[in-house]
């Protein structure tokens, strides 16, 4: 885990990072606790600017977190597939190492741009904004940011996106969401992937796991599919649309009222 995110702190040591705590204080006096503050501050601003960045050129930012292996390459695979005739899709990829993913998507004609996290266990605003100077969202209409693998940390990052979609895969069991409320909280869409194993396992149940969902509070739409066979592709489609539309709306109201996008302007 990274020494960035707050996940360093738990419970059973916060008494050492806390008031006297021998590891509260810095060697020059500064609280350590502060710093941690400090960067979750300065990562809140750089997604705002994030944000307003997309706005100015009316591209949707989808955020996609689950755990490794739950398909989120794949997903993405058959989106790009089913989208390329009518929008103008780039991905952005985090992983800890290797530009696998990255490489399987620019096979199905969409840039990639690759972010090596080395040991950080999630992606971060400046990360994602780095990344946006490789990109010309001009020529874009959607930009899929693929988190790293990880039901913790990456729901705690604003990383300027519209929308966050989680994925759980059937293998993984339809109890995730409240072994990890806070990722399934933060979830604007839940995608029950793998759906063509789910008869192999005859252990997930996907009302379970919208059960969950509902128990965190969270009425998001849950969707299930398969990447693999193409079932229930159409409904996620259908959404991703919408979302574009909803967001490119929000857009002209905007601009409409106060003649730019969120205050802000590259000029």
């Amino acid at each position: 885990m990274c020494d960035t995110c707050g996940c360093n702190m738990t419970h059973a040591n916060q008494h050492l990072l806390l008031g006297d705590g021998h590891l509260a204080h810095t060697s020059n006096g500064s609280a350590s606790i502060e710093v941690l503050r400090g960067l979750l501050d300065a990562n809140d601003h750089q997604a705002e600017h994030n944000r307003q960045h997309f706005a100015e050129h009316g591209v949707l930012a989808v955020n996609l977190m689950s755990s490794p292996g739950a398909g989120k390459t794949a997903l993405l695979e058959a989106t790009i597939d089913a989208l390329r005739e009518r929008y103008r899709i780039a991905v952005i990829v985090g992983d800890l190492e290797t530009d696998n993913d990255a490489r399987r998507l620019r096979q199905h004609g969409a840039p990639a741009i690759q972010i090596s996290t080395g040991s950080a266990c999630h992606l971060d605003a400046h990360m994602v904004h780095m990344a946006l100077h490789d990109l010309d969202l001009h020529d874009l209409d959607i930009v899929f940011i693929e988190n790293v693998g990880n039901l913790v940390c990456p729901a705690s990052f604003d990383l300027g996106q519209h929308c966050n979609v989680t994925l759980l895969s059937s293998p993984e069991g339809d109890d995730k969401p409240q072994k990890y409320p806070v990722m399934f909280r933060a979830a604007d869409l839940l995608l029950l992937t793998k759906s063509d194993l789910t008869p192999l396992l005859g252990d997930f149940v996907a009302q379970r796991a919208e059960r969950c969902l509902r128990e965190l509070a969270n009425d998001a739409p849950v969707f299930e599919l398969s990447s693999k066979s193409g079932a229930g592709m159409n409904h996620w489609i259908n959404w991703l649309e919408r979302a574009l539309q909803l967001e490119r709306a929000k857009i002209r109201d905007h601009i409409a009222m106060h003649g730019q996008v969120a205050g802000h302007s590259h000029g």
